[in-house]
């Protein structure tokens, strides 16, 4: 999911358009890595939050998009920040991103349940202010939806500049301890950068691709997401400040309570073992309410 998320930025950087809302009116260019971190804080929340923390964190987002507009240079036109074609787009950028990756790492999916990912996450849209009508929820009208803004991307120097940074980020002072693993970030960088579209690494053009490239990307992803899902959550716990914490603490209890067991850890969900009686998915709400 790491790898995915930032492949997803690297794709919403290709909408010059967007980019422009988030080169202009965000804190990326003086606060990157804040940036990202807060992005994947709500990622998470979305996921495994409750319904209150997830409608706090999408009130927050929709006030905040209320009151930026920027302008298009490429045009002298004036955009709000919260255009339904410029939130689609990155919600789409996002969504197929982890879709793509996770699945090409390994995690066994069929067409039905990446259908069904994406349904669900037709509620994630509706959360920034999308009408869920114009939100792909299936597999074949995020093809469609794909192919019709294809001619709409491209990757001029400020694309570039966001992908760069995101192959060797730098890291704050409050993360200064984590400095001497910084080199572990590039397998991290280069395997989203890998598992763009064909299309989007040719207009990127930032590393090379000798022969066999794509069969050793999916090798590496099968083996990072071995190793990743292996890391005590200790470790990730330092990435993130204590609310994120909190809340994913909170995921867990609230799991827990409901019957299944977390001992392996969220994604030890996936085992039928791990279920209550009754049900037959982590998402799927108790007998009688």
């Amino acid at each position: 999911m790491w790898v995915a998320g930032v492949r997803a930025l690297m794709l919403q950087a290709l909408h010059p358009v967007a980019l422009q809302g988030v080169w202009q009116r965000s804190d990326f260019r003086t606060d990157p890595t804040g940036r990202l971190l807060r992005t994947a804080d709500y990622v998470a929340v979305t996921t495994y939050g409750s319904p209150a923390e997830v409608e706090q964190a999408a009130a927050r987002v929709r006030h905040v998009h209320a009151r930026l507009s920027f302008t298009d240079p490429a045009t002298g036109r004036r955009h709000r920040v919260d255009e339904p074609d410029l939130l689609l787009w990155v919600h789409c950028a996002e969504v197929v991103s982890y879709l793509e990756v996770v699945a090409r790492a390994g995690l066994p999916l069929t067409r039905a349940d990446a259908d069904r990912y994406l349904a669900e996450q037709v509620r994630t849209a509706t959360l920034v202010g999308l009408d869920p009508a114009d939100v792909p929820a299936s597999v074949a009208q995020m093809r469609r939806y794909l192919a019709a803004i294809r001619p709409r991307l491209r990757a001029g120097p400020q694309a570039r500049a966001v992908a760069r940074y995101l192959l060797w980020p730098a890291l704050p002072d409050r993360l200064a301890p984590l400095r001497p693993l910084r080199p572990l970030w590039l397998p991290v960088g280069a395997l989203a950068y890998y598992t763009l579209p064909d299309w989007a690494r040719r207009a990127y053009r930032l590393l090379p691709e000798p022969p066999g490239t794509q069969t050793a990307v999916t090798a590496a992803l099968g083996a990072l997401r071995t190793a990743l899902n292996a890391l005590p959550t200790t470790v990730y716990n330092l990435l993130f400040d204590e609310a994120t914490v909190r809340r994913a603490d909170a995921a867990r209890h609230r799991l827990a309570a409901a019957g299944y067991d977390v001992s392996r850890g969220l994604q030890g969900l996936r085992r039928p073992a791990s279920r209550p009686p009754g049900r037959t998915h982590p998402n799927q709400p108790a007998p009688h309410g």
